[in-house]
């Protein structure tokens, strides 16, 4: 369905897309149009549709809001995720020991947020973390970078923390004890404002949008439905096998978007081993594995990258 003023152009109704009124002796665009209908008054003409998509990869910087719209539609947001644990095999300690697989980040899936057009927004995305290489001890990596949106004049409209590294969180040594360890934190939503969650907006086409749960063009993100956001997941904790030269494969990072984007594999003890997996779009990177045959262990492998995808609207 479309939404607007129409005129008759040899013979064709056509929308106007762009209305004019002369001020001061000026001619100005509207950014809207009213006609009085059975007395009052009526919204017949939005000039603002949807703007394309912008997407964001890690690093800062900032962009203007277009003049005419005061939305913005966030379709995925994501802190990074943390990095998983290199798992860690000892000499006659009496058991291995597993790597923890990092945390994810808290995101954002479909949820649209007031802006004031002409200011500046400053996004952030962040960073994935990296692998923890500790063995027995010293804890090396990173957990995952913030990911963002502050406005000049609206101020901060979401803060996602990332997922933390899995950590060693009692020391061991060649010949015991085993040492113990934890997976990546979630990361939180530490801040987010009140969402839109009703009235219309043009899309791309010019066609009308109702703001509902049950809108296609509000449900692109990976959850799959409208205004979602949450905490992140934790990693797998990883854990200790018993008896000397056991095999034990190193646990998963945690899941992004509520599940529907998996964390980095755990890395496998089978034969010759593999390392921990990298997470992907905020997931946490899987944690290494012990006792591979030769003797030894893996690495735990890196997070995933934060991300972010937007666009202006016009709500009305």
């Amino acid at each position: 369905m479309s939404v607007g003023t129409f005129v008759k152009v040899s013979g064709v109704w056509r929308r106007v897309t762009r209305l004019y009124g002369k001020v001061s002796g000026t001619w100005r665009e509207a950014d809207e149009g009213y006609s009085k209908a059975s007395g009052s008054w009526r919204l017949t003409h939005v000039s603002a549709q949807a703007t394309g998509y912008f997407t964001r990869s890690s690093g800062s910087s900032t962009q203007s809001v277009p003049s005419g719209y005061n939305a913005i539609h966030v379709q995925y947001a994501v802190g990074g995720g943390g990095g998983g644990l290199r798992g860690a095999d000892y000499d006659k300690a009496g058991g291995e020991s597993a790597g923890g697989g990092g945390g994810s980040g808290a995101y954002i899936s479909d949820k649209i947020f007031s802006v004031n057009g002409g200011e500046t927004i400053t996004w952030t995305v962040g960073s994935r973390g990296t692998k923890n290489g500790g063995k027995f001890s010293g804890n090396s990596g990173s957990g995952g970078g913030t990911t963002k949106i502050v406005g000049s004049s609206t101020g901060t409209i979401f803060t996602l923390t990332g997922g933390g590294r899995s950590t060693i969180t009692s020391s061991g040594g060649v010949k015991g004890p085993l040492r113990q360890q934890t997976g990546g934190s979630a990361g939180t939503v530490s801040h987010i404002d009140s969402a839109i969650t009703s009235g219309s907006f043009l899309d791309s086409s010019f066609n009308l949008e109702v703001i509902s749960s049950s809108n296609s063009e509000l449900k692109g993100g990976p959850r799959g439905s409208f205004n979602k956001s949450g905490n992140g997941a934790g990693g797998g904790n990883g854990g200790n096998c018993s008896g000397d030269n056991c095999r034990i494969s190193g646990s998963a990072g945690g899941s992004s978007y509520a599940g529907n984007v998996s964390g980095g594999s755990g890395g496998s003890s089978s034969g010759s081993g593999s390392a921990g997996g990298t997470g992907s779009r905020g997931s946490g990177g899987g944690g290494g594995a012990a006792q591979v045959t030769g003797g030894g262990s893996t690495n735990g492998g890196n997070g995933g990258s934060g991300e972010m995808r937007y666009r202006f609207l016009y709500v009305f």
